[in-house]
């Protein structure tokens, strides 16, 4: 347990801190107010707890101020951006203040010659391809939620997405960054350089940092060409087995890397179609494959979906269809984002997971769900990022259990699914992060030397241990 003792946010406390930021930037003693930030999208309230205060800095100059009154005080600090996260990691588990970036939100520069762009950590990550686009660029490492997510968000989550297979995740395309450190220290990491061994390697050790090394202040971001190119794909099968083992063969026989290769089981696919009153023929298969390719041009991209249609086939597709316009391309794609949003309407009581294995262990994975699923008679639909191995899954509570029922059985459930993913070589979150939600499940997956690593690090970097406590692991 972190045993470190923190103060709470006084009066005289948030006197300092209307001092730095201006009456209108704090949010003191109004708990209708505070309420917003006492989770993320968890929707278990155990994973809750109310702040004490709330900021919303503009500068880095504000932010080292409050984190030097922070430590001078004893105050924990959580780091907050769009709050869409999924693991606990911006919610303020010792009290204290939150500290939210949604005023810094500007793009600050877009660099064409060199590729890259510089942003604020509160820009919502789906302008930055809306900034770029003119120059013929685009940011190949945003995750589903593009449009809710900021991007500072997105690196302290390493976050990941259905691109991940051919772009690869966040931290792939993150060049520098300055940051606010736990001592309240400005410093900048990297920059605009594709090759920089000027010392440790202190941006990749940011990334995915969660929050607890630093407050990103200035992201710089690799740029890409944007594909002029692409074609969707809903492939059908008989079972989600079947769907499954095709994957690996894609590439490995077709000679294809696809830009995306998501994978929907029937339940995942029917809950969608229902909840968006949508007519994809999910009756006829047990689970899909939704496919992309891209490239650049029309010529290269139709050789690609004919060798991924033609494999898909060879290794029991029932049907391949090709999204040949932009509409249709959108609705099987809405499919695909809603899934979750359709289960919290069937049942808003679920234990939502994010596993993720080696690419080739995911049959292997998806066979093991089902035996789970009933040997306790519930529901664990499955759906994710076949291509990369991570796959997100839920325990959705039977519709006849009791509550006392759901609340003794679920934890067991999601420890055998832990176990079965722990011994196929994965882990227990592949982009929705640790946080406080999966931090006691760590040991399952990690050596207590590794995580000892991790500890030293932040001893390090945070000797009060004042920025976001209690996440990932107890210090």
């Amino acid at each position: 347990m972190n045993k470190t003792k923190y103060n709470p946010v006084t009066p005289e406390i948030v006197a300092e801190l209307r001092e730095i930021l201006g009456d209108k930037y704090v949010i003191f003693d109004d708990a209708e107010r505070l309420e917003p930030y006492s989770h993320d999208e968890v929707p278990n309230p155990r994973y809750a707890h109310m702040p004490d205060a709330l900021v919303r800095p503009r500068t880095a100059e504000e932010i080292s101020a409050i984190v030097k009154l922070a430590n001078r005080c004893m105050v924990p600090i959580t780091p907050r951006g769009a709050g869409s996260g999924l693991s606990g990691g911006a919610v303020p588990i010792h009290g204290g203040i939150v500290l939210l970036v949604d005023r810094m939100n500007k793009i600050l520069d877009v660099d064409r010659d060199n590729m890259m762009v510089v942003v604020e950590p509160g820009v919502v990550t789906s302008e930055i391809n809306d900034a770029v686009e003119e120059f013929g660029l685009f940011y190949a490492g945003y995750p589903m939620s593009l449009e809710t997510c900021y991007i500072g968000g997105n690196v302290a989550e390493n976050a990941g997405g259905g691109k991940a297979i051919k772009y690869g995740v966040t931290a792939r395309y993150v060049l520098g960054v300055e940051v606010v450190t736990p001592a309240g220290e400005i410093i900048e990491m990297g920059g605009k350089l594709v090759k920089d061994v000027t010392g440790y390697n202190m941006v990749q050790l940011m990334v995915g940092s969660e929050g607890t090394l630093g407050i990103f202040t200035k992201i710089t971001l690799k740029l890409l060409p944007a594909p002029r190119a692409s074609v969707d794909m809903l492939c059908l099968f008989e079972t989600p087995r079947e769907a499954i083992s095709a994957v690996p063969k894609l590439m490995t026989e077709g000679g294809v890397i696809p830009t995306t290769i998501e994978f929907m089981d029937r339940p995942s696919v029917q809950a969608a179609c229902e909840y968006l009153n949508e007519t994809i023929p999910y009756e006829q298969a047990g689970a899909m494959l939704l496919i992309t390719v891209d490239g650049a041009d029309v010529q290269q991209v139709e050789r690609e979906y004919e060798a991924v249609g033609e494999q898909c086939l060879a290794n029991g597709a029932i049907e391949v269809f090709v999204a040949d316009n932009s509409t249709t391309s959108e609705r099987i794609w809405s499919v695909r984002r809603n899934i979750a949003e359709a289960f919290s309407i069937v049942s808003p009581e679920q234990c939502n997971e994010d596993l993720v294995v080696p690419p080739a262990a995911i049959a292997e994975l998806v066979d093991g769900m089902e035996k789970i699923a009933e040997k306790y008679g519930v529901a664990i639909p499955s759906y994710g990022h076949a291509g990369d191995g991570n796959l997100h899954t839920r325990i959705v509570k039977a519709p006849d259990w009791s509550m006392d029922r759901w609340e003794d059985t679920w934890p067991g459930i999601l420890n055998e699914l832990f176990e079965l993913t722990a011994s196929l070589g994965g882990r227990c979150s592949g982009e929705h992060g640790i946080g406080h939600k999966r931090k006691k499940y760590m040991p399952m997956f990690v050596s207590e030397g590794y995580i000892e690593l991790l500890r030293s690090i932040k001893r390090a970097m945070d000797p009060n241990n004042i920025l976001n406590p209690g996440k990932i692991f107890d210090v």
